[in-house]
């Protein structure tokens, strides 16, 4: 099915749509969440995001001032345990009342491949550890242009084998949102094709999947984006290939094949400039025989599933059961 007949399908479920699922029709955007597209929009996040000269000046600032990495708003009832493994510090979060027989999580975090790992990511690990109860693995990448997906995908896809290993029977989730989806979905391709064992699921929030972002409808749905603007993306994007091509799998895993992989769970909204890889990815991971539920909501933005709006914790919710 093509995403412009899959996008028609949304005008019979105007809030939102989750495939494999029966069709319900879901109530409008919450106040909350239109007040927060305006807000969204008051932000210097999109003109981050303006030109490519524009990330490149992000990026040569944060080479001269690092961002810290370190866990900040975890909350109560958790700890967190820094260690490093090959060469890369890894975080390990784990609910102080004690971690004997949890599930696992490796969170995966976003920021375009150019950006560190921020406290609404260290939140949000705080949550699925105190809440879902289990051990949260996340490691700190190294960010582009300094490493590349060449290195990268590979060493993320060695720390999930070592996790799946280590977690015997436990269940293993992988959670990673925007770029940190992209990695994730990278890594368990990279698995496979060695034949290692999958996760038990992958949760995409916002997945970056393409990084070309060439499809001609997303130039109208990028006027519409809070957040996001093509030309920043397209950058972040050629940075983050090095070597490769940013069509190459290691970069644009929509490109890469779906057999075999863990069952997903994807969450995007319709004012994401990349929404429409959300519901091709789906399509390609059902065709190949891949469970999927895409939970894709009219007029929320990127990443909406960890913002402070009804509809992300609605998101939140899910992820929570899911990872439990």
């Amino acid at each position: 099915m093509s995403v412009a007949r899959i996008v028609s399908v949304l005008h019979f479920c105007p809030g939102g749509c989750v495939f494999n699922t029966p069709s319900q029709r879901d109530s409008a955007p919450s106040l909350q969440s239109r007040a927060l597209n305006l807000l969204l929009r008051q932000l210097p996040y999109k003109q981050q995001l303006a030109s490519a000269e524009a990330v490149q000046a992000h990026v040569q600032k944060l080479a001269l001032q690092p961002a810290s990495f370190e866990p900040t708003g975890l909350g109560r009832g958790v700890e967190a345990t820094l260690t490093k493994m090959g060469g890369w510090p890894v975080y390990y979060t784990a609910p102080s009342s004690g971690h004997e027989g949890c599930n696992h999580v490796m969170f995966l975090h976003g920021g375009g491949f150019i950006n560190e790992i921020v406290p609404a990511h260290w939140r949000f690990v705080g949550q699925m550890t105190r809440n879902a109860g289990v051990v949260c693995v996340v490691p700190i990448y190294p960010l582009a242009p300094r490493a590349t997906a060449k290195d990268i995908v590979p060493k993320t896809a060695e720390l999930l084998r070592m996790l799946l290993e280590d977690a015997g029977s436990a269940k293993v989730t992988v959670v990673g949102n925007s770029a940190g989806a992209n990695l994730a979905l990278a890594a368990c391709q990279w698995l496979r094709d060695r034949g290692h064992r999958q996760p038990n699921r992958l949760v995409l929030i916002s997945p970056a999947a393409d990084a070309s972002v060439s499809r001609p409808e997303q130039v109208a749905i990028a006027a519409r984006d809070p957040i996001q603007d093509i030309p920043g993306i397209v950058e972040a994007g050629r940075l983050y290939a090095g070597e490769l091509d940013v069509g190459h799998p290691f970069v644009s895993p929509l490109n890469g094949a779906f057999r075999a992989l863990a069952p997903m769970t994807i969450f995007s909204g319709t004012r994401d400039l990349l929404y429409p890889d959300s519901v091709d990815l789906a399509e390609r991971a059902r065709a190949a025989g891949v469970p999927v539920e895409l939970h894709l909501l009219r007029d929320q933005p990127h990443n909406y599933a960890l913002m402070p709006t009804p509809e992300g914790r609605r998101a939140r919710a899910m992820i929570l059961q899911a990872v439990a």
